[in-house]
């Protein structure tokens, strides 16, 4: 798909994404990430892969990617054949100035977090739109044991949220890990980490769309090109 036929904030990521995809090298191990900005990515890396021979190993971070990453043709291994991957790409519902970031949108926090963790290089990719002061205008998503949601949910009224369950056709949408998924709405958060290490205590929290200090570089489409902010 050409830029020409693209919205502006598609032309955003989509030159976020092409950026990202050129950083990587034949025989890289490379995580691939989950959502419209990924999807990008993805495609991109399948043009590099078709058009140049580039030889990668990807480990996809959901279901719908991985569907996507076959049909390019990019090789799909898994996670569980590779120590360490060398690099992976994703996309953010929003980002602050620290490169701290509210993830979790497409549903796929969990495993968008463990590929990230497991990388030497995170590269974050996002349209303009996604910059933020604070994290607050997108719900945090907190994927739970469906056993434990109420509980959950009582000790997250208790941090200023107000939790809500994601439905999908009326009945909660189960995650590619077979758990719960609560949107939270809180005040904007004015200490990423110390909210992150907070919902880590909770019991029956499998994980939570706040990523702290794991970007390597933020590459931001614009309207002209690409901008990359390093860590602070």
């Amino acid at each position: 798909m050409t830029h020409a036929t693209l919205s502006r904030v598609d032309q955003q990521k989509q030159r976020a994404a092409e950026y990202a995809v050129s950083l990587i090298e034949s025989g890289m191990k490379v995580g691939l990430g989950t959502g419209s900005t990924a999807r990008f990515a993805v495609a991109a890396l399948g043009a590099r892969v078709k058009n140049e021979g580039l030889k990668v190993k990807a480990v996809p971070t959901s279901e719908a990617t991985r569907v996507q990453a076959e049909s390019e043709g990019i090789q799909v291994v898994s996670f569980d054949t590779v120590d360490t991957l060398d690099l992976c790409f994703d996309g953010a519902d929003e980002a602050d100035p620290g490169l701290n970031l509210t993830k979790g949108g497409g549903g796929a926090l969990l495993r968008e977090k463990v590929v990230a963790f497991s990388s030497a290089r995170f590269y974050c990719v996002v349209d303009e739109g996604k910059l933020v002061d604070k994290l607050f205008a997108f719900p945090l998503p907190v994927e739970v044991i469906p056993f434990a949601a109420k509980v959950v949910e009582r000790e997250l009224r208790k941090l200023g949220a107000e939790p809500l369950l994601r439905l999908r056709e009326g009945k909660p949408l189960v995650t590619d890990n077979g758990l719960w998924i609560l949107d939270c709405r809180f005040p904007p958060i004015d200490d990423p980490p110390m909210l992150a290490k907070a919902l880590s205590s909770i019991p029956g929290i499998a994980e939570h769309g706040l990523f702290c200090g794991m970007v390597h570089e933020m590459i931001v489409g614009t309207d002209t090109g690409t901008r990359v902010i390093g860590r602070p």
